[in-house]
């Protein structure tokens, strides 16, 4: 059984992007978003004109800079590898518990279709919360460039954060 990180949770976070569950490598290193092939750093770091980093602290110090929460929509979870059409026998995380010890949260991203899928089947959407579906980050999601991609985030996001 595979399981989720905790929240990282800036102070004053409004946005959320939630991720299904971590993959292989990400668990591995004990990281978001943790395998080299996945441009979610990238697209952040571009998105906000930062330098980037591969420095899981400084990585984290741009969520709290930019208040950007990051969680997963699955706490466990049964997989082999790290394709979401791979898991099984999955948990979710509480988001009722979630949303009441941040009540600031007013936007949540989904960070693939898959996770608003999750999201959709074990949680539902609400009044209170704003939601959208990013493309995928993932390097198994080669439908989009990079700069496809990072101006979708940009397009949604950045009038959020500044």
């Amino acid at each position: 059984m595979k399981k989720a990180f905790a929240p990282i949770v800036p102070k004053g976070a409004r946005v959320l992007i939630l991720g299904t569950m971590p993959g292989e490598k990400s668990l591995e290193l004990q990281q978001y978003y943790g395998n080299r092939g996945n441009q979610f750093w990238k697209i952040l770091y571009a998105m906000t004109n930062e330098d980037f980093s591969t420095d899981y602290n400084e990585r984290n110090m741009l969520l709290v800079k930019y208040k950007i929460a990051v969680w997963d929509v699955l706490a466990f979870c049964e997989r082999a590898g790290s394709l979401d059409s791979a898991i099984k026998n999955e948990t979710p995380n509480d988001f009722d518990a979630f949303y009441k010890m941040h009540p600031q949260i007013k936007y949540v991203f989904f960070s693939s279709k898959n996770a608003a899928a999750y999201y959709d089947k074990y949680v539902g959407r609400d009044a209170s919360h704003i939601y959208d579906v990013l493309p995928s980050p993932s390097g198994a999601n080669a439908t989009m460039p990079f700069d496809g991609k990072l101006e979708v985030w940009k397009q949604k996001m950045m009038p959020l954060i500044t």
